[in-house]
């Protein structure tokens, strides 16, 4: 009779994709309560709360407005308070999610033309002052940006976008998606000059998704003056100017969700503190990366940013001969109780299912063992399958994190 394959998978799971991420037990334990009051007590406290540990993490002093939604919601809220039908905007593509803030932009009626960079570098900004520069009349209302791709996981210098609209004098927006790599990858919105900020309840803030947040400055404000787009749900200004508390979410607030965010806030801001967060992010990235560069010596596999400089602390896609990534992913879900994100945005004519990428978040509630243990069973993985592959990366991964926590 022949013996059945061992699984070692039983255990507690490991969901190591790009969000929504690992969360903390404290942050489940803290939704896990009966339903508040929703009109008075300690719910409208809380909520006050929330705001300047939210703008902190952001790096602003201006406005916030919390929503119900999914990160696509943001991009919708964001554009709807900026723009009118027929208004000209500018998308900056470095993969798949620059594209979908574009998609959202055409179907509120904008007229968006797109830089593509491709899905493996960052963008440029000499193009980008090209363009500008072009548009001696000033047509173009927003500039759209991500700073961190999660398909791709390059990461954006929003600084020096900034820097390349004023030196050409251009007066767009510049808006920035930042849902992939908030409190992962550093921020400093008003420092850099960004009007618009969005961002998303489910990566490095550590609660389940469906909340959006959408910060905005004066400058963004101003153009709600006009902002045909604008509907009474996605209205930011009754959001960060209530009446009355209901306003804040224009009807129920999502209560749990928002006990949740509540004790994430607090482990992030006022317990580890945010330069140690972000800290521990470059460093567990640090990880990933000396482990793919050992298993990329000898071997298909590769990071998807080769630029180091370009890569995010949140996120890492990676490049390998099909079909193996699905094969691995496939691999660590069925025995070793962990799955990976898949290759989205990563399919090619030759690849179509992008069955030759795959991605590991490393993003939120994560620290050494788990990044580890990840890596372990990933080279667990490749070893079962015969994926060819460079040896001691494990080894360069422990020295990286020997080296990071002797200060």
């Amino acid at each position: 009779m022949e013996k059945a394959p061992l699984s070692l998978a039983h255990g507690r799971h490991y969901l190591a994709i790009p969000g929504p991420s690992v969360m903390p037990d404290r942050v489940l334990q803290a939704m896990h309560r009966a339903a508040p009051n929703i009109y008075t007590g300690e719910l409208p406290e809380l909520v006050a709360s929330l705001l300047p540990d939210l703008k902190s993490i952001a790096g602003t002093q201006h406005h916030v407005a919390m929503y119900i939604c999914n990160g696509h919601g943001a991009w919708e809220a964001s554009l709807a308070n900026v723009l009118s039908r027929g208004d000209r905007v500018l998308a900056l593509a470095t993969g798949r999610f620059g594209l979908g803030w574009a998609d959202v932009a055409k179907q509120l009626g904008a007229e968006v033309d797109i830089l593509d960079f491709g899905r493996e570098a960052p963008v440029d900004p000499t193009r980008v002052m090209a363009a500008l520069e072009d548009d001696t009349s000033h047509k173009i209302k927003a500039l759209l940006v991500v700073q961190v791709d999660t398909a791709s996981s390059v990461k954006n210098d929003i600084l020096s976008l900034r820097q390349a609209m004023d030196a050409v004098g251009h007066p767009a927006l510049l808006m920035v998606d930042s849902i992939a790599c908030l409190a992962c990858d550093a921020m400093e919105m008003d420092a850099w000059g960004i009007d618009v900020l969005i961002t998303g309840s489910q990566k490095g803030l550590m609660t389940p998704p469906g909340m959006g947040f959408v910060f905005f400055n004066d400058k963004a404000d101003a153009a709600r003056e006009t902002a045909s787009c604008v509907t009474a749900y996605w209205d930011w200004r009754p959001r960060v100017s209530p009446e009355i508390f209901y306003r804040y979410f224009f009807g129920t607030a999502p209560t749990h969700l928002l006990f949740g965010l509540r004790e994430a806030l607090t482990m992030l801001v006022h317990e580890e503190g945010m330069q140690a967060v972000l800290a521990r992010h470059a460093a567990l990235a640090e990880v990933v990366w000396a482990a793919c560069d050992a298993w990329s010596a000898e071997g298909p596999l590769r990071l998807n940013i080769a630029d180091p400089a370009f890569r995010s602390n949140a996120v890492s896609s990676i490049r390998i001969d099909a079909p193996h990534g699905k094969h691995i992913q496939d691999w660590l879900k069925d025995n070793a109780g962990v799955t990976l994100g898949i290759g989205l945005g990563m399919d090619s004519p030759e690849d179509p299912d992008a069955t030759g990428a795959f991605r590991i978040g490393h993003m939120g509630h994560v620290n050494a063992h788990m990044v580890l243990g990840l890596l372990g069973t990933v080279e667990a993985a490749m070893q079962a399958l015969d994926v060819p592959h460079g040896s001691g990366a494990l080894s360069a991964a422990a020295k990286v994190v020997a080296e990071k926590t002797l200060g």
